[in-house]
Formats: C-alpha cells, sequence, structure tokens
C-alpha cells in the first residue's frame, strides 16, 4: 500500500477522493508491547476498514514521538498529527483538571464499569473539553488497573510510611498518595526502571501491563494488588488534522474510536490474569494489601474535596456510582 505522510500544509486541505491514501502517524509513550501499542492498532484497523483504505493510522510506539508531554504540546501546535496519551498528563500539561474524574481513587470497581462511562454521552463530554486546545478527543485505551510495585514486601497500609514512590506529580496523585503515607516523588516515566535499579526510588504505582512490557520486574519484585484506579489513554489527533478531514471520514474516525474503547476495555481485563502470571513465573511475589479498607478509608477524603473542583468530576463520580 502506498502511503503519504500527512504533512502540517497537506492537513488543511480536505481529504479528496477515496482512492487517496493518506497516513496518520500516531505516537505513544509506551513499550511497543503494551496495552496502548494493541489499542492504537485496533482503532487503526477499524479506520482502515471504516474508510476503505483512504486513511491509514501508522503507530509508532517506545517514544519515538516523544514522551506524552512532547505529544500533546506538539499536538497543539500541530508538529504531532495524532497521539495516545496517558490522561494524567492532561490536568499537568494542559491544564483540563476535569480529567481528573479517570483517577478518583477508588471510584471504579472494575473494567467494565469504567468502560461503561467512558462510552457513554458523559465520556463525550470530557473529550469536547480538548476542542479549545486544538485538539480533537476521539477515544480511550485502558493501559490497567493501578497496584503498587515495590523493591520490599509491602504488606499493609502502614508498610506504605515513608516509601520514596513514583508518581505523575499532578495535584489529585500527590494528594492521594501524600493521604496514604509515602513519599511520593515526580519522574519521567522512562527513569523509573534505572531509579528502581539504583534505589533512587523504592516503588511505583503503577499497572500490571507496564511492569511487563518495560522490564520493571528485573528491578523490583513485590507487586500489592491494590487496584487504587485505572489508566486511561485518550486517543486523539491535532485540530489541523481534524479540519483536513471530510464529514464522512470525521464520522469514521470517532466511530472507530468508540468501538476501539469498548474493545480496549475488554481486551486490558482479559490480559490482568495473564500479566499476573507471567510476573510470578518470573520470580515477582504478587499479594493482596492485607487492610485494603484502610487505604480506602485514608482517601476517601481526597475523592470528597476533588469531586467539588469540576462539575465533569461530580459528574463522573455520581456516574460511578458504587465507589467510594
Amino acid at each position: 500500500m502506498r502511503k503519504y505522510l500527512l504533512t502540517a500544509a497537506f492537513a488543511l486541505l480536505p481529504f479528496g477522493a477515496a482512492a487517496q491514501e493518506v497516513t496518520i502517524k500516531m505516537g505513544h509513550a509506551a513499550s511497543s508491547q503494551h496495552l496502548f501499542q494493541d489499542g492504537l492498532e485496533m482503532f487503526a484497523e477499524k479506520v482502515a476498514a471504516k474508510t476503505d483504505g483512504a486513511i491509514a493510522i501508522e503507530v509508532f510506539g517506545d517514544r519515538q514521538l516523544g514522551d506524552d508531554k512532547q505529544l500533546l504540546e506538539g499536538l497543539q501546535i500541530g508538529l504531532i498529527e495524532g497521539a495516545l496519551v496517558s490522561s494524567p498528563t492532561l490536568p499537568l500539561v494542559l491544564g483540563i483538571q476535569a480529567f481528573d474524574a479517570l483517577q478518583l481513587p477508588f471510584a471504579v470497581q472494575d473494567y467494565g464499569q469504567i468502560a461503561e462511562v467512558l462510552g457513554s454521552d458523559l465520556g463525550a463530554e470530557l473529550l469536547a473539553t480538548l476542542d479549545d486546545k486544538s485538539i480533537k478527543g476521539l477515544g480511550f485505551v485502558e493501559a490497567g488497573q493501578r497496584h503498587f510495585l515495590s523493591r520490599q514486601p509491602v504488606a499493609s497500609t502502614a508498610d506504605f510510611a515513608g516509601l520514596k514512590t513514583r508518581i505523575v506529580p499532578i495535584p489529585l496523585h500527590e494528594a492521594t498518595w501524600h493521604a496514604v503515607g509515602v513519599s511520593p516523588i515526580g519522574m519521567a516515566y522512562g527513569e523509573v526502571y534505572s531509579a528502581l535499579e539504583t534505589g533512587t526510588i523504592d516503588a511505583v504505582e503503577i499497572n500490571l501491563s507496564s511492569v511487563q512490557s518495560e522490564s520493571l520486574h528485573d528491578a523490583a519484585k513485590h507487586v500489592t494488588l491494590t487496584g487504587h484506579y485505572f489508566w486511561p489513554g485518550i486517543v486523539m489527533v491535532s485540530g489541523r488534522v481534524w479540519e483536513g478531514l471530510s464529514d464522512e471520514h470525521k464520522a469514521a474516525l470517532q466511530e472507530a474510536a468508540q468501538e476501539t474503547t469498548a474493545e480496549a476495555y475488554a481486551h486490558a481485563a482479559a490480559q490482568e490474569d495473564d500479566t499476573r502470571s507471567y510476573l510470578e513465573a518470573n520470580g515477582v511475589t504478587v499479594t493482596d494489601l492485607s487492610d485494603l479498607d484502610r487505604m480506602l478509608e485514608l482517601t476517601a477524603p481526597v475523592v470528597t474535596e476533588w469531586s467539588d473542583k469540576d462539575p465533569l468530576i461530580g459528574k463522573f463520580r455520581d456516574a460511578y456510582g458504587a465507589g467510594q
């Protein structure tokens, strides 16, 4: 298949006949073995099918097009055509606090519940907050429920006390982990392996899929299952690319993204047990937190506080319903 790489200038023009093949390059900051890669490949297949090959999505993992911050900044000015970016980066880089709704601690019960909410009109309302940032949000891909990877065993909530723990340094995460009792450290995702290996950090809150795909189990051997929140990535294209699409192709991308959201969450849920088995086979001790109720108790005030910070956060809390 001949692929024509979309340039900033071409993005300003409408896509013409279906015979014109256009490739939109989409990057993500995770490993090419990660669930984000799987999700973007699902999206690419659906876009190709729904546009009869007129639009092709080319996926670049392993931070080839940049980390989350670089991807977001590039999308805004049109230098990056498309990306899948971890949702916590959006409040940090774009200042859209509403995306904190996706990571209220212990608010979501399971993969099915968050997939249903994100696939609803409420999910579309959240994506629409990107419009003012020259970015078009299309859908969601899940990286996996978050747990705790550490260099030493963590059996109870008291064991979190003082552990130097890598977090994404947004206020919601800082408040959550201060409440739990760790010593939170902001650090780029690509630095986590070496920091664990050298003891610069003691632990990281992370999904099992990333522990496997980034080989973090070589640097730390203890996983404590907490399931404190999920880790949605946002599928998006630059506003310049979006404006260059015909109405027919816009509809095709949105439909493809909506279908991808549902399938990606089902895929992530199905992979959880397999990933745990892989880690255990590679010398990782995986245990449940003995007093998870205590962790919920400590973080409940954070949910209450954040639910009042943006109307959309309150709407998501209410939609989750069965959480804290």
